[in-house]
């Protein structure tokens, strides 16, 4: 399929069957959320990928038993970091040097944008950073679409409970959003077979020319 008939065919998944992605897809589907773009590359957030069923149990208690989260194959986490730290943005210009086979002091630019987010307090840089998460969810949707994967992007769940259920406070992460990643059950699912509603495109678009009409 096309993207646009691969994004027509996809929707937040409500029951999975169980059924394992092949590995291949899941690595697929991780690369291309590794390669996700990220304001100056700095990625502040990690990927949990959590198959362990025993475990999705306990998240699942966390986010209002919604079903998905132990009938798919994998359970994706999206984590922020808690904070920028001096620490962080040293680890970032040393792997532009050592990809990029230049000094770290060439850098001198790129450290002046880590170091600006220092500025800053931990909750805002934590919101910077769950901001950037969010750009990568649109690219494990979508790239999940690609292997024609199920994937249900999700907030319902208690953040705090699922940081201590992880342990994530300890490695400096909170939780943003979940991606289960499966196969739609299309005997269970109540949403399979209806039409996707979106905004209209003359509703939702508005044109450079339009806005003149408006302001004028």
């Amino acid at each position: 399929m096309d993207l646009l008939s691969l994004l027509n065919w996809r929707y937040a998944t409500k029951r999975m069957n169980g059924q394992n992605i092949p590995k291949e897809k899941l690595n697929r589907i991780l690369a291309s959320i590794q390669l996700s773009a990220s304001s100056i590359g700095l990625q502040p957030y990690n990927v949990l990928v959590i198959e362990d069923k025993d475990l999705r149990e306990k998240i699942k208690s966390v986010a209002f038993n919604q079903p998905q989260i132990t009938e798919a194959s994998h359970l994706l986490v999206f984590a922020a970091w808690d904070n920028i730290t001096p620490e962080r943005v040293d680890e970032f210009i040393s792997r532009i040097a050592d990809v990029r086979k230049v000094s770290p002091e060439s850098l001198g630019t790129m450290r002046t944008y880590g170091e600006n987010l220092l500025q800053k307090s931990a909750e805002q840089n934590f919101n910077w950073a769950a901001k950037q998460s969010y750009i990568a969810l649109g690219t494990a949707l979508i790239a999940a679409a690609a292997e024609e994967v199920d994937a249900t992007p999700m907030e319902g769940f208690d953040a705090a409970a699922l940081d201590e259920l992880l342990g994530l406070k300890e490695l400096g992460l909170r939780s943003t959003t979940l991606l289960p990643l499966g196969y739609r059950d299309t005997e269970a699912d109540w949403l399979v077979k209806l039409p996707k509603v979106r905004t209209a495109r003359e509703k939702f678009f508005i044109t450079d020319s339009e806005l003149e009409l408006k302001t004028a």
